[in-house]
């Protein structure tokens, strides 16, 4: 798994290290070609981020969580980094909550910008319930993996604190965005960004830009 690292300081390592993983079709050279990365050096904050190429292939052969353990967030915790979090934009949002799902001792927190959750009808089944927070965690006729994962996303209503912190954001007329309201319902206030636009990167980087300013990689929590 290709991945780029780029340094706050390139003579040390920073306490923190941010992985972001792109969407579907995208590639680790969009982070830089949208601003993502020029934004988090203009603020001068003092974090590393590595850029992951996880495409597709990953997760069509159901490797995208042991690929991304063995080859980026196992060697950042033995590097000595203090603090891993996650970014991912769609898919790679998804890609994010498999891992901290299988993997939450290894995440200190992750942000999923307008991430796929897999197929709508589990997501509108829950709502019929009365939403997260209500559905009792059954739906026998639902794909198995999707309902794993939100049987697990299911926790940020009842057992929170089990949970690494998780921050979502999305465009308000995101084709996702019915999926991304269900979700955000159980979790703060504040670790919910929604911004005017669809499925693209303008609206990805106005709600990464929310993200940075908030900074919650240096809370205790």
């Amino acid at each position: 798994m290709d991945s780029f690292l780029d340094r706050a300081d390139s003579a040390r390592r920073a306490d923190t290290l941010l992985v972001l993983l792109p969407g579907a079709y995208d590639t680790p050279q969009d982070f830089i070609d949208q601003g993502f990365v020029k934004a988090v050096r203009d603020q001068r904050i003092p974090i590393d981020l590595q850029l992951v190429d996880a495409h597709t292939g990953y997760y069509t052969a159901q490797q995208i969580v042991e690929r991304l353990m063995a080859e980026v967030i196992a060697p950042a915790r033995a590097e000595g980094y203090a603090r891993v979090w996650l970014a991912g934009i769609s898919l790679g949002g998804y890609g994010s909550l498999l891992l901290a799902h299988q993997h939450a001792s290894m995440i200190n927190g992750l942000f999923v910008m307008a991430p796929f959750l897999g197929r709508r009808d589990l997501p509108a089944a829950i709502a019929q319930r009365g939403g997260l927070s209500t559905w009792d965690g059954h739906m026998p006729q639902a794909d198995g993996h999707d309902l794993a994962l939100w049987q697990w996303l299911r926790g940020y209503s009842d057992s929170p604190s089990e949970r690494p912190p998780l921050y979502i954001g999305y465009g308000e007329s995101d084709r996702f965005s019915f999926s991304h309201r269900l979700l955000a319902a159980v979790l703060p206030a504040e670790r919910v960004f929604a911004v005017p636009g669809g499925h693209e990167w303008a609206p990805w980087l106005r709600l990464w830009q929310r993200f940075l300013s908030a900074r919650p990689w240096e809370s205790p929590s």
